[in-house]
């Protein structure tokens, strides 16, 4: 028998394409025209699996929440989506954590990229 204690991390994967503008001090003619991206986005929770389930959480559950919020992103102006402010990846990570995180607390960390042009950004949450 062990002596430790586990944890387990699950993790749901989607995308969305969206358009935006970004005012910015370099690449600046292109960033401030409307233009677009395939975002992926990754969210990631952690906890110990229920004694009587063996799940941290129901990824039905989790992918259900995932679609609700990608209406909100997929093929929209981000520019225009209510709560999220300037189109960052940094912007984009905290969005997408601040409305999964009510319906699923073991939510951890929200990482989100853009595999075409090799940028991506990862939000974790901190203790305390």
């Amino acid at each position: 028998m062990n002596n430790f204690s586990t944890t387990c991390e699950l993790s749901q994967t989607f995308f969305f394409d969206a358009a935006h503008t970004l005012d910015r001090s370099i690449e600046t003619a292109a960033s401030r025209r409307i233009h677009g991206h395939t975002y992926n986005a990754e969210v990631f929770l952690t906890g110990q699996p229920d004694p009587k389930t063996g799940m941290v959480i129901d990824l039905g559950l989790v992918r259900r929440e995932v679609a609700l919020l990608r209406e909100l992103l997929d093929h929209h102006l981000l520019d225009e989506v209510e709560g999220l402010g300037l189109p960052t990846l940094e912007n984009l990570c905290q969005f997408i954590f601040n409305k999964l995180q009510p319906t699923l607390p073991a939510l951890t960390s929200v990482r989100v990229w853009r595999t075409s042009i090799g940028d991506g950004c990862r939000l974790s949450k901190t203790p305390g």
